[in-house]
């Protein structure tokens, strides 16, 4: 059974091909790696593959070439047509923080915090230090929050002011309805992580 779904397959692509329809007409409808696959076992001739692509690993200047495309989209290079199936990215960031509660203390207490802090942050005292002493989330990383992405981890505000901010940046943070207060560092260039599969075949 498998074998001769196999040569209708074969057969359907020998005849498509000898009544005008481009590879990239065939690539048009192909949308799912499972479609992929089956157009690879029936059209071994062209030399179809499928490419699995990641932007911190393939780094030659065509692979991110290909990394720079969006889902969906068909191109030639020479005689090989290729198709991104899928394609998802990632940014993930990475800081150093103070939690302040202001459910526990004033407004007044925590600007006044605040401004203790940042001075002996600029008067060059460490931020573990700083943090083990003054933060009142009980973390136990010294304020280091480790790689993260998403608002399940971080709060979009927080999140929001870390992408928005450089390297080396000392910025404050407010989730107002939540009444939490961040004294926030910058320590990581963001992570840009991109993923692709691309179905690959000789012909245009």
């Amino acid at each position: 059974m498998k074998n001769s779904l196999l040569s209708l397959m074969l057969l359907f692509s020998i005849s498509a091909f000898a009544q005008g329809v481009t590879l990239h007409d065939q690539f048009e409808k192909i949308n799912t790696v499972q479609q992929a696959e089956q157009f690879i076992a029936a059209n071994a001739a062209l030399k179809p593959a499928l490419l699995h692509l990641s932007y911190d690993k393939d780094t030659t200047a065509f692979n991110k070439r290909l990394l720079r495309q969006n889902k969906g989209e068909i191109f030639s290079v020479g005689y090989v047509t290729y198709k991104v199936l899928d394609a998802t990215e990632e940014v993930k960031y990475r800081s150093n923080y103070i939690f302040l509660d202001g459910s526990t203390l004033s407004a007044t207490q925590i600007d006044s915090l605040k401004k203790i802090i940042v001075q002996r942050i600029s008067s060059g005292a460490p931020w573990d230090q700083l943090s083990d002493q003054y933060t009142m989330d009980g973390n136990t990383t010294h304020g280091d929050t480790g790689w993260f992405f998403g608002e399940e981890m971080m709060p979009k505000e927080f999140q929001d002011a870390v992408k928005n901010h450089k390297l080396g940046d000392i910025f404050f943070v407010d989730v107002s309805e939540r009444n939490w207060h961040y004294i926030v560092k910058k320590t990581y260039d963001d992570q840009d992580k991109k993923e692709m599969t691309v179905l690959r075949a000789n012909g245009r």
